[in-house]
């Protein structure tokens, strides 16, 4: 008989895997590589995702490396900027590079016609040698080479044929800056790591989000024809209920569907609710029926027993930062409880400088319900 995996027995495995059924106590960049990088579209967002997972976590326990370069925002999986290790953007980056050379190529390809990319890649990066330059400013000084062709369309060509970084103060805890890039090789020095194995990202995958499915990693990566690659890998198997193929590290944590998940925060571009295929380990029906704009931005979510149960916003009103909960049904009074005091946290460790106000708000109207 099959092993079968209940959708809470998923739920609580890929749980445990994110740090988020307690918190764990390991150095911040030893949990970065744990979880293969977080996604940080926006500069300061991610920081949550950390405070959610590791104990004790201050802004300035990420910031440090980063400004220090042993952590950097760069483009890997799925074309998206991810929070990585420098030896994993390293690493990672001549894996996935196929995927992004394609996915800039089916959108700006037509704009590229007649430009050579090793030319390309080597004007941009004489450019970026000098100083560290916004995309803007890159495809301006691209487009005196190239004058026939679109500037943003040659910027995002040298951002698909070289790896980029953004740099510092961008992304730093409390600070800003313009969203400027160098190469990698200029700010962490030659590659001095092999690339990373197909096979080696799929374990560092099912230990940050098993058990899955190869159209789980799939989503994850953005690469594609990892069945052969998975299937090899004398992995663990299980069914999920609707019959679905799972693969997992034969000792990796699966602690039973019935362990208790405390209230969490997930931040907007948050890997936990956009690395698989099948989200329903995680997202609710509840969630879906809120229509949030896939293309707008990104809401932030938390999680009730271990599933997204409303989302939540921090605004300031004069010294004191408000902290909106909506959930998506009436909480029960444990519930609401525990939301509270996580809530409370949260607010300590956005704003332990203003006074603080939690307030919960009715559910959204939903169209069609």
């Amino acid at each position: 008989m099959e092993n079968v995996l209940s959708r809470r027995a998923i739920n609580r495995a890929t749980l445990a895997r994110q740090l988020l059924l307690d918190r764990a106590e390991m150095p911040v960049i030893d949990a970065v590589e744990h979880l293969a990088g977080l996604q940080a579209q926006t500069p300061h967002t991610w920081y949550v995702g950390l405070w959610s997972r590791l104990r004790g976590f201050r802004g300035e326990m990420a910031a440090g490396p980063l400004a220090a370069r042993e952590l950097v925002r760069a483009a890997l999986m799925r074309g998206t900027i991810h929070l990585v290790s420098a030896r994993d953007c390293l690493a990672l980056r001549p894996l996935v590079q196929p995927m992004i050379e394609r996915s800039t190529m089916t959108t700006f390809g037509k704009r590229l016609t007649g430009v050579d990319p090793v030319r390309l890649a080597a004007a941009a990066r004489a450019h970026l040698a000098e100083r560290p330059l916004t995309f803007a400013e890159l495809g301006r000084l691209l487009a005196k080479e190239w004058p026939d062709h679109d500037a943003h369309a040659l910027g995002q060509g040298a951002r698909a044929w070289l790896t980029l970084v953004q740099v510092p103060p961008r992304g730093l805890w409390g600070r800003s800056g313009p969203v400027a890039h160098t190469t990698a090789e200029s700010w962490l020095g030659p590659a001095d790591v092999p690339a990373m194995t197909p096979q080696a990202m799929v374990l560092r995958y099912l230990a940050a989000f098993g058990p899955a499915s190869v159209r789980d990693v799939q989503q994850w990566s953005g690469l594609t024809r990892l069945t052969e690659v998975m299937t090899g890998l004398g992995l663990a198997e299980f069914r999920a209920e609707d019959g679905s193929r799972l693969f997992d590290l034969p000792d990796a944590p699966r602690p039973g569907p019935d362990v208790p998940a405390p209230a969490r925060f997930l931040y907007d571009y948050d890997n936990l609710l956009r690395s698989h295929a099948d989200r329903t380990r995680v997202v609710t029906d509840a969630y879906y029926a809120q229509n949030y704009d896939p293309y707008g931005w990104a809401v932030s979510s938390f999680l009730i027993d271990g599933f997204t149960a409303g989302d939540w916003r921090v605004t300031r009103q004069g010294r004191t930062s408000v902290l909106t909960l909506r959930p998506y049904s009436p909480l029960r009074d444990p519930d609401a409880d525990d939301l509270t005091k996580e809530g409370t946290r949260l607010l300590g460790f956005l704003a332990p400088d203003d006074a603080h106000d939690i307030r919960f708000a009715a559910p959204r109207s939903v169209t069609g319900e």
